[in-house]
């Protein structure tokens, strides 16, 4: 299934979140990610949604549902060619300092807080794919606890 990324400018209202949400599960869509901030409009809401299909004409389908929402101001489709799609992750490990320091320069983190010997709190940028790759190099049997962001996309 190919991952898309369709970006939401909405009022800034309550019930607006759920309202979006509601729209894809009834769709039978699961929401990959979900991530809301601010825009630099006052009032406005900016929303990144990614979810897995194939079929280009149901994602049309959502996003022309969603441009009938009196609260949607505009909606579309990111292009992964046009546009940079980021997350951020947080991870607790429990792995020698020796073991981490072999994934510096191939991989953007951060060690937050170095609990022990063995267990650190590293935070880990980049596409979704890098933050996975470098999960799957440390191993995941080191893996204590993990927190995601999602992702949040914006266009070149």
């Amino acid at each position: 299934m190919k991952r898309r990324a369709i970006l939401a400018f909405t009022l800034d209202h309550p019930g607006v979140l759920n309202k979006v949400s509601m729209l894809i599960r009834k769709k039978m869509y699961n929401v990959d990610t979900l991530t809301v901030c601010r825009s630099r409009i006052p009032g406005v809401s900016r929303m990144t949604i990614t979810l897995q299909e194939d079929d280009q004409a149901k994602v049309l389908q959502i996003i022309k549902q969603l441009e009938k929402f009196t609260e949607v101001i505009s909606v579309k489709e990111l292009d992964t060619n046009h546009s940079y799609w980021r997350e951020v992750a947080i991870v607790k490990l429990e792995v020698d300092a020796g073991h981490l320091d072999d994934f510096h320069g191939r991989y953007n983190f951060e060690v937050l807080e170095q609990k022990s010997e063995d267990m650190h709190i590293i935070q880990v940028a980049g596409s979704t794919r890098n933050i996975d790759a470098f999960l799957d190099e440390v191993g995941q049997e080191h893996v204590v606890e993990i927190a995601r962001t999602g992702v949040t996309a914006l266009e070149k």
